[in-house]
């Protein structure tokens, strides 16, 4: 494993740059739509946030998740097996590889996942659209309440604006492909933000 977050110093990470800044928990709940209560217990080293949550928690206090995680990105344009560095949040089970390259006007961000068997995430909801493809193992996709049992070899697109969350079914770690137009460091963007507004 090249880069590791651990529920203790990511959440400490994320208390520091938030009084640093001035923010309460209620605003940062009203920015990325994720409860009071969930985010408390992020700062307090009791849960983690999957990459998505982690990416809407960083762009609500004006920063990237490299503030919070060590995470590789991609230099060029082609991405070889191997050769990727992955990194973890809290649960050094659970990895994340992000695929893409970024170039500017890029509106694809793809990434591989490999979850432990028993995970699930909290509801989220994001930017643009979500595209996941199953390489290994079972998921359970929810969005908007309605529930899709995805197999090795299923996927599904949608939008991401949706509350969502996802688990992992069986005793199998999953390998997933999920590709989001939201980018994952704001300075991706091309429209002149700089990740400090508010969505």
């Amino acid at each position: 494993m090249d880069g590791q977050a651990t529920q203790s110093s990511l959440g400490k990470k994320i208390r520091n740059r938030r009084r640093a800044i001035d923010m309460t928990l209620q605003q940062v709940s009203e920015r990325v739509g994720l409860s009071i209560g969930f985010l408390s217990q992020i700062e307090r080293g009791m849960s983690t946030p999957s990459l998505s949550s982690l990416c809407n928690i960083a762009e609500a206090l004006g920063t990237s998740i490299d503030t919070f995680v060590p995470a590789s990105r991609q230099s060029g344009a082609v991405s070889r097996q191997g050769q990727r560095e992955a990194f973890s949040i809290g649960d050094v089970r659970r990895t994340y590889e992000l695929l893409g390259s970024r170039f500017p006007g890029a509106k694809l961000h793809p990434s591989l996942v490999r979850r432990p068997p028993g995970h699930m995430s909290e509801f989220m909801h994001n930017e643009g659209e979500d595209f996941v493809y199953v390489l290994e193992g079972s998921i359970l996709l929810e969005v908007d309440g309605e529930r899709h049992i995805l197999n090795k070899g299923d996927s599904v697109h949608f939008q991401s604006h949706l509350p969502h969350r996802s688990a992992t079914l069986g005793d199998e770690t999953t390998l997933e492909l999920w590709v989001r137009t939201q980018p994952f460091f704001p300075e991706d963007r091309d429209d002149g933000t700089d990740g400090k507004n508010s969505r």
